[in-house]
């Protein structure tokens, strides 16, 4: 292994080509330090604010924070495995660089969030797709119940995903210095600063909300709620608020109320 950057790709057959770095350059700086932290961005602060039952009791609203999350990371790795390993061929192998260390731990950790997400669990819920509003049993699930292959699943999926941007960081950082760029690196600069600037604006004016009580509500009689220590509907609504910037509301059930079970 060589650190020595190529700069003409001899393939098989007697091809020759130009290798042209700035274009893997630039194609892992916009999925990694635009695209990937835009989406996180996004899951992060763009949840519905919680109601009693949530978003999933209002299904003809799209979940625009999911599907860019799911949807749109995918195509984020797809990009990224693409031009690592065109990066790779070119090399003819892996470097023993710093670089090339942070960019296969940045694919292989995001591949690894594709993979691990399939351990999820089962969503469940009282609006859930198998759910009966007057049957217990059918909302049953992963999710809604918070098993602990859920708990375990978010733990290692959020944990991993910060590891990952951290890791994309140190790729990008590295690659600069040994293939410098100046545009690339001035961009880097304002995207920092610019995230840096989003996230203390969006956390100050209170757009992170809990992913349960965003999706399945802040009614303190479902499982998840329970568990965190809110009240039953028929004790004292007015504990029922959440600390920090989750902005889950006191509920007040009355005799008369469509909340009480």
């Amino acid at each position: 292994m060589s650190n020595a950057i190529p700069s003409v790709y001899e393939g098989p057959f007697g091809f020759v080509t130009e290798i042209h770095w700035n274009y893997h350059a630039w194609l892992m700086f916009a999925t990694w330090a635009v695209l990937v932290p835009a989406i996180v961005l996004i899951t992060r602060f763009a949840k519905p604010a919680p109601t009693p039952y949530g978003s999933i009791s209002r299904p003809y609203e799209p979940l625009v924070w999911f599907v860019l999350h799911r949807y749109g990371l995918f195509v984020c790795m797809v990009l990224s495995t693409g031009g690592g390993l065109v990066a790779v061929i070119v090399s003819l192998g892996f470097s023993a660089s710093l670089h090339s260390f942070f960019g296969v731990a940045t694919v292989v950790l995001g591949l690894f969030q594709v993979a691990v997400a399939a351990l999820r669990g089962s969503r469940g819920g009282k609006y859930g797709a198998d759910g009966t509003l007057n049957d217990e049993a059918t909302w049953r699930g992963d999710h809604y119940d918070m098993t602990p292959q859920r708990r375990w699943f978010e733990a290692v999926h959020k944990q991993v995903g910060y590891f990952t941007l951290a890791m994309a960081l140190g790729a990008i950082a590295t690659g600069l210095a040994q293939y410098w760029i100046p545009e690339i690196g001035m961009a880097l600069a304002v995207v920092i600063c610019a995230a840096l600037v989003s996230c203390i604006v969006l956390e100050g004016t209170g757009r992170r909300h809990d992913t349960y009580h965003s999706y399945y509500g802040n009614h303190p009689d479902h499982p998840y709620n329970r568990q965190r220590g809110l009240p039953s509907a028929g004790g004292s609504a007015a504990a029922a608020g959440s600390s920090g910037t989750d902005q889950t509301v006191g509920i007040v059930v009355t005799d008369d109320s469509p909340l009480r079970s």
